[in-house]
């Protein structure tokens, strides 16, 4: 991901639609099926620490760890957090086995060139019955402008990413498509109608689109908290355990 994206990040992600309904799911999935006080959690690509902060508003309780690869991305996640953040790659965690009960990896594992190497990782630091959290970009035909700045090297369908997970050694429990009614919007944006200049959909639009998605968001979050899942969608979210 280029610097600049971070900056962009850091400055948007408690209020941007996409990533406030993204901690959401996350928070829920987690607090659904990690049920050990005092769980030790990794943010696995945490970037500017977010989500972190996020957990630790929701859960005082778990000890957060957040690992990003670039250096500017650690420090914006240890000031906006106040958690434990170290720098290594997912593909080559500084950890040792059996280190968390929980992994937690946002649209990270599809920028490195070996997933299957990361996911390695994840199983290799969980412990026996530990939880997998995963979300993914969606569909590699809508790999555009944003995945290039965003450094995404891929995009994955549902069914990939259970095989990467079930090859990796997870038994996958939970599987959905989200971000799926503002889909045929970002068609629209990334497939026929792309910006002039290189830049990715990071940043806070107008207060009207934004509380437009926020409602949108509200009524996935609500659907896919009874335990259904939807069709299609932008994204992936997927929990998975180590057995």
């Amino acid at each position: 991901m280029q610097p600049d994206e971070y900056r962009k990040m850091a400055e948007v992600e408690d209020a941007m639609w996409y990533y406030r309904a993204l901690h959401r799911h996350v928070a829920r999935s987690l607090t659904e099926w990690l049920i050990t006080p005092a769980a030790r959690v990794l943010d696995a690509g945490c970037g500017t620490g977010g989500l972190l902060r996020k957990l630790h508003q929701a859960r005082p309780d778990w000890q957060l760890t957040g690992l990003d690869f670039y250096p500017l991305a650690c420090a914006l996640a240890r000031e906006r957090s106040g958690c434990e953040v170290v720098a290594g790659s997912i593909a080559a965690l500084p950890f040792a086995d059996a280190s968390f009960a929980a992994v937690v990896s946002c649209d990270v594992v599809c920028q490195v060139a070996d997933p299957a190497a990361a996911l390695a990782e994840f199983f290799r630091c969980l412990q026996s019955g530990g939880i997998m959290i995963l979300t993914m970009p969606a569909y590699q035909w809508m790999y555009s402008y944003h995945d290039r700045e965003v450094g995404n090297l891929r995009r994955y369908s549902r069914g990939e990413v259970n095989n990467l997970l079930q090859a990796a050694g997870f038994k996958v429990v939970r599987n959905t498509y989200w971000n799926t009614l503002p889909f045929p919007l970002a068609f629209l944006r990334r497939k026929l109608f792309p910006p002039a200049a290189p830049t990715s959909d990071v940043r806070l639009y107008p207060a009207p689109l934004e509380a437009a998605f926020n409602g949108l968001m509200a009524l996935e979050h609500g659907w896919l908290g009874f335990g259904a899942s939807l069709p299609f969608g932008n994204s992936v979210l997927t929990v998975a355990v180590k057995p």
